[in-house]
């Protein structure tokens, strides 16, 4: 069964990211799909800490809330 991707998010499938999120944390990876709820789905993630080291942290579900 394959799964439907947003349109805004089909474009960048199996792409290389870099996501700014909130509390000043960023990620890189790759957009391997989205989820049912349309979050993210990011593997190969690497996490950049403001001491300017990096956490690998593999496959990662970015979760998006709306504040609006």
């Amino acid at each position: 069964m394959s799964q439907a991707h947003p349109p805004y998010l089909k474009k960048f499938i199996e792409k290389k990211l870099s996501l700014k999120l909130n509390c000043g944390r960023h990620v890189r990876g790759i957009l391997w799909r989205s989820d049912p709820f349309m979050s993210p789905v990011v593997d190969e993630c690497v996490e950049m800490v403001t001491s300017g080291q990096q956490k690998d942290t593999r496959m990662v579900v970015i979760r998006i809330v709306s504040s609006c």
